[in-house]
């Protein structure tokens, strides 16, 4: 080692930590960064740790040939600055990336469209990166390593730092910068640290300098142009734009509503209407579950509150209901006050849905569970163990309502047969209806008969618009049947099984675009869009 830098051995060690460091933080900014498009699921969270194992273990042999054939330290700090520039740049470029692939997928893939996407992306914008941090390990062994008989201690040592590097980089993205700073400036600074380290070795070597140069240009452009984490970058007028630990949140206004987003492929979370009124959305078919109770002032809880859109409902048709919220992420409870009007009197819990019923003693007239947002759907609130302590929750005469955002074609590999048989395994009576120009179904369940709850909680509404809607409600509801399709704890892919009901939404709803493209090519399609 010629360099006084590399002489005392710290400076290798410090890389190795932060080398670590930023490959989980990247992984955990995968995460993040794609999950406004592709969802959280547990589908994707497997192909973004395969991928990023591949890379690394890819990176791992690979280094260690190099690393044999030459132990020029330049070279393994040349390829820290390269992957740092590369992470920088994924604030800049990777949203409109990953808007291309989903687009290219669905136009070309019939089957699976989540995991080629989610693939495709993970592939082309991280594997390079990590796949060059995978190389450090082995690189700084060999540099490292000047005596065998001290090659166990050295590879302890680096595994330490590593180690350590890692445990630091999974959680300060997880509590600190991602909740603080958003999703690409943690990109950034872990981006920064990569560069930096590059940036000490060539200063203090002397060389590289045009390396050096361009370093600092690069990284100084991608934090004027990618500092915010704008992934719906077609909006031009949010209200909002932030992140929290569990989401992407962003709040639209016009002069009819206020709308939040979690997931800019997926449409509206929550709204609220500035008229007080119907919403035109699946929170005015559920009104049919307090009507069904025939209480003036039921008590109501509400498993996935969001800003509160249906708690303001009730509260506007049922004046004095009892109606209480459980939101795990209390970023928006806080939006809710901030944007949505929720009444600060109005009790919300941050926390999950199933573990409040665990330690709830009180029951209800009425349970809403919307807690299911695309695939992400969380299989503890799916299963029969769950479903049954919401039976247990219920007063006499109490009706479950729940939102399945996604009504499927009703087969046996459909996500709503599977909750459907899983929730009459567990009440003697379920209905369901389907909310017209949506994808929503609402199922309600009892322990009496739903339908004729709901036809006599009608008859005793004053004449107004919730009794005509009610009757629009009755006239669509659907006995639901018993089947055999069922969720335990032990047993509940709700993810992949709602992936199939997903594909069948977008052959359904981009077909259309799909076969111009066929037909005529991409010159068709961006004639038919106006481009």
């Amino acid at each position: 080692m010629k360099y006084r830098i590399l002489q005392k051995k710290w400076f290798l060690y410090l890389t190795e930590f932060f080398a670590g460091m930023a490959l989980m933080a990247v992984e955990l900014g995968t995460s993040r960064l794609i999950a406004p498009y592709f969802s959280s699921s547990q589908i994707v969270w497997t192909i973004i740790i395969g991928t990023i194992m591949i890379a690394m273990a890819l990176g791992n042999v690979i280094g260690g040939r190099w690393a044999d054939k030459s132990t020029d330290p330049g070279k393994l700090f040349r390829r820290i600055l390269i992957a740092g520039i590369w992470i920088a740049l994924i604030p800049v470029l990777g949203k409109y990336v990953i808007a291309a692939i989903t687009a290219l997928v669905i136009l070309t893939v019939n089957t699976a469209h989540l995991i080629w996407a989610a693939l495709i992306t993970c592939l082309v914008l991280f594997v390079y990166p990590l796949f060059l941090l995978g190389t450090v390990t082995p690189t700084l062994t060999k540099l490292t390593l000047q005596d065998l008989g001290e090659s166990g201690s050295v590879a302890g040592r680096l595994g330490a730092c590593n180690t350590i590097g890692s445990i630091i980089g999974t959680f300060l993205p997880t509590f600190v910068t991602i909740p603080s700073v958003g999703t690409s400036v943690t990109f950034l600074i872990f981006a920064g640290i990569l560069i930096a380290l590059a940036l000490i070795y060539f200063i203090s070597t002397g060389t590289h300098k045009a390396a050096t140069v361009a370093g600092i240009v690069i990284f100084l452009l991608c934090c004027i142009f990618g500092h915010r984490s704008h992934f719906a970058f077609w909006e031009n007028d949010l209200t909002y734009e932030g992140e929290s630990v569990y989401n992407y949140l962003q709040v639209k206004d016009d002069e009819q509503k206020t709308i939040l987003s979690t997931n800019v492929m997926f449409g509206v979370q929550s709204m609220y209407m500035k008229q007080p009124g119907f919403t035109g959305m699946y929170y005015d078919y559920a009104l049919a579950a307090p009507v069904m109770t025939g209480k003036k002032t039921p008590s109501v809880l509400i498993l996935g509150m969001g800003t509160g859109t249906f708690a303001t409902q009730c509260d506007y048709y049922f004046p004095g209901c009892d109606v209480s919220g459980v939101e795990i992420d209390g970023k928006i409870t806080e939006l809710a006050h901030t944007y949505f009007h929720l009444d600060e009197k109005t009790p919300v819990a941050t926390y999950d849905g199933r573990a409040y019923l665990n330690v709830d003693q009180k029951k209800y007239d009425v349970i809403m569970v919307d807690a299911y947002q695309d695939i992400t759907i969380p299989f503890q609130m799916s299963s029969v163990e769950f479903f049954t302590l919401v039976r247990d929750h219920l007063a006499e005469g109490g009706v479950m309502v729940m939102n399945m955002n996604m009504r499927g074609s009703g087969g046996d590999d459909d996500i709503c047969t599977y909750l459907s048989d899983t929730v009459t395994s567990v009440f003697p009576y379920a209905v369901s209806v389907d909310v017209p120009w949506t994808t929503n179904r609402e199922m309600f369940a009892s322990l009496s008969d739903p339908a004729a709850a709901l036809e006599a909680g009608t008859a005793a509404l004053a004449d107004g618009e919730l009794k005509t809607k009610m009757l629009t409600v009755r006239q669509d509801l659907a006995a639901v049947g018993k089947g055999d399709h069922i969720f335990t704890d032990d047993c509940a892919p709700v993810e992949l099984i709602g992936m199939r009901s997903m594909d069948a939404m977008i052959k359904d709803e981009l077909g259309y675009y799909k076969d111009v493209f066929e037909t005529e090519g991409l010159p068709g399609l961006l004639s038919l869009l106006g481009l």
